[in-house]
């Protein structure tokens, strides 16, 4: 049963929620209540609740602070605000913080159950994904493979026994890889890593276990393997331990590409320069976020359309249609370099940006969704063009020293820095001016000098260094890969 409280100043919207909505029938404990900031911080820690009602102005600590305090003690932990009609910078704040829903006053005992049903909807998925650590049978390399199920979805407590199971090469790990995909995507073992596949459905999850840190070598045998497939890459960390969180961040990029319609390898990095801090956004949101930030306007109105067609059908009361609308509103904004130079284009500058009265200014739910509609191309617009000033020009500069250097070994922070830009913005955004990956244009260019220098008769291990590959091996698999055929027979001719 999960644990619920409810701080309010005012205590008669506390006994109001006692004695109203049975909490029991929800699978939820109402175990403790607070009318001020510090006493409901005390409360917080002593209960250690799954969920938090709390309202925005309290004496003592405010609810927005006592928010941002439980997000560091415990990411995990569900929030909901309430707030009063004029309040919407408290709410454009409590939405970045992660609150997974608010309510406006005066709350109406409907709204709390309907936030109560949704976080219902958050802890289903959760529990079910969860089970799926069951579904594989007791053999030697399942046992294995259901361990490390066990290590990704129930974290640190699980890696003394994952070690006994991975047995003696356990000792030799000096990092760990998470890569998700739908589909046939499978990475062979090296010399320099093993690789635990688990499968369930139509996804496929490959833990690499790193015996050395991954370089060059490693991502192009992802970037090979993964052909047209979406692939969602977490990244690396030094501890077994930390294999969930790799999860984690694998899954939310197979997620992400798959919003985009981007094929072939994404990693959790590219995502992050794409989202903003945000926790616990649904997958709807996530999609409209995410086609604003990578600039796809099509599929932003596309999302933007089919976000408003699900509130229709789904016949969603109109004040929750507005708050998520709003929601949805602020977050585009947050996807801007200057959030507060937007404003509703039938405002003059001198009116202060207020668009949760000026959704209630509609009338009805179908201008409601015009006006948003509106606004919300206004944001892409605007977004599209600080973006199309500044990427074209940083794509070509990190082009032609990627050329001048590719007998080295290059790393993209290094282009990044020369280009001044983060390195996982500048992956991005590469990816999406030349149509792949910078690992990809990189290894093309060095294939294109390397078939040139050996029509010049050079030999094959000295091509080899020529074109900044370490050893032979690996330069003739990726050779072979790029053409069909060694760098010996090429030679030949």
């Amino acid at each position: 049963m999960l644990k619920a409280v409810v701080f309010d100043d005012e205590y008669i919207v506390i006994q109001g929620l006692e004695a109203m909505i049975d909490w029991a029938s929800f699978d939820i404990e109402l175990a403790g209540s607070a009318t001020d900031g510090i006493s409901a911080w005390e409360t917080y820690r002593r209960i250690r609740p799954d969920i938090v009602f709390t309202d925005i102005r309290m004496p003592g600590l405010n609810g927005l602070d006592l928010i941002e305090r439980i997000a560091e003690d415990n990411p995990e932990t569900y929030c909901i605000v309430f707030s009063g009609f004029n309040e919407y910078e408290y709410v454009r704040r409590a939405i970045n913080l992660g609150v997974i829903d608010y309510l406006e006053k005066p709350i109406s005992i409907q709204s709390v159950k309907q936030a109560i049903g949704r976080i219902s909807e958050h802890v289903g998925a959760k529990r079910e994904q969860q089970s799926l650590k069951r579904q594989l049978e007791e053999t030697n390399l399942e046992r294995l493979e259901k361990g490390t199920l066990d290590l990704l979805l129930l974290g640190p407590e699980q890696a003394h026994r994952w070690r006994q199971l991975f047995g003696s090469d356990a000792d030799r790990a000096r990092g760990v890889t998470v890569i998700q995909s739908i589909g046939d995507f499978r990475l062979n073992d090296h010399p320099g890593y093993r690789v635990v596949d688990i499968r369930f459905g139509e996804e496929r999850i490959a833990v690499v276990i790193h015996f050395e840190l991954p370089g060059t070598e490693f991502w192009e045998q992802v970037e090979y393997q993964s052909g047209a497939l979406p692939i969602g890459i977490g990244r690396t960390y030094s501890g077994i331990e930390q294999a969930c969180l790799s999860y984690k961040e694998a899954q939310k990029a197979l997620r992400s590409a798959r919003f985009l319609n981007i094929s072939g390898t994404i990693r959790y990095e590219e995502v992050k320069s794409l989202m903003i801090s945000q926790k616990q956004l649904s997958e709807r949101e996530e999609a409209i976020v995410l086609s604003l930030r990578a600039g796809n306007k099509s599929e932003f109105m596309k999302q933007i359309d089919e976000f408003s067609g699900w509130l229709l059908a789904e016949k969603v009361d109109p004040e929750i249609a507005e708050r998520e609308m709003l929601k949805l509103m602020v977050l585009a904004e947050q996807s801007l370099a200057d959030p507060a130079s937007r404003r509703d284009p039938r405002s003059d500058d001198s009116e202060p940006h207020l668009p949760h009265i000026r959704i209630r200014e509609m009338g009805s739910i179908g201008k409601a969704f015009e006006w948003f509609r509106a606004q919300m191309e206004g944001i892409a617009d605007l977004s599209l063009t600080n973006k199309e000033q500044s990427k074209h020009g940083s794509v070509e500069k990190a082009k032609t020293y990627i050329e001048q250097n590719y007998a080295r070994d290059l790393s993209l922070g290094e282009v990044a820095d020369v280009v001044g830009m983060n390195a996982a913005y500048l992956s991005v955004l590469f990816k999406e001016v030349m149509g792949e990956s910078y690992i990809k244009f990189l290894t093309r260019v060095r294939m294109e000098m390397a078939k040139l220098l050996l029509m010049k008769g050079i030999k094959v291990n000295e091509v080899s260094e020529k074109v900044g590959y370490h050893t032979y091996r690996h330069f003739s698999e990726v050779f072979k890969k790029h053409t069909g055929k060694t760098p010996g027979q090429f030679k030949e001719g």
